[in-house]
């Protein structure tokens, strides 16, 4: 299969590179740097951009979006804004302007904070909700399948983020990276697969 992957030059998206790539399948890699297509997922039209310059796909793997880490108290409204543009906004966009251009489905990223919320994690719970929604309802609408993948911390992260995650069980990236494998090669769509 084409796979366009987008956010491929992080954590998750270097090992969903690795897994998919192993499986034969060709990658052609998207990120605001370091990739073959430039994209800031924040902005629309560099969304229609992106897809303007790859053409069709079998399927859109997205590893990509940010969210404010912020005690609750301390969020402003364009905090909870860029939260919300960053990693629900950006993906429903990869979507909606994706369906023209992509045959088989749509794999989203969201997380364990969506139903094990932590102290400043306050947007990435709303965010990583709301992309759960979205991808149980788009199910409902699209031709395309799609599925989102809800990881825990990954061990690779621990160092930056496992303060946060107290007496969450870290999982290597590449179990997250095999969901991917899941909703790409499989068959099912609105499903949220979590990973730890």
């Amino acid at each position: 299969m084409r796979i366009l992957l987008v956010g491929a030059t992080g954590t998750l998206g270097r090992s969903v590179r690795d897994v998919l790539g192993e499986r034969g399948h060709e990658i052609v890699t998207a990120s605001r740097g370091g990739s073959d297509v430039s994209v800031d997922i924040t902005d629309t039209e560099s969304i229609r951009a992106m897809y303007g310059k790859v053409g069709e796909v079998d399927a859109v793997a997205s590893a990509a979006g940010g969210v404010p880490w912020l005690p609750f108290g301390e969020l402003s409204h364009q905090d909870v804004l860029d939260g919300v543009v960053g990693k629900v906004i950006s993906q429903v966009e990869l979507v909606r302007r994706g369906t023209a251009h992509v045959t088989g489905s749509f794999t989203l990223i969201t997380g364990v904070l969506a139903r094990d919320p932590v102290r400043t994690g306050t947007v990435a719970s709303l965010a990583n909700g709301a992309v759960e929604a979205f991808v149980r309802a788009a199910a409902i609408e699209l031709p395309q399948r799609v599925n989102a993948v809800s990881p825990t911390v990954f061990t690779e992260s621990v160092g930056a983020y496992g303060d946060l995650f107290a007496g969450f069980e870290p999982v290597p990236v590449r179990r997250a990276a095999n969901a991917y494998v899941r909703s790409i090669e499989g068959h099912q769509t609105g499903q949220v697969y979590e990973i730890g």
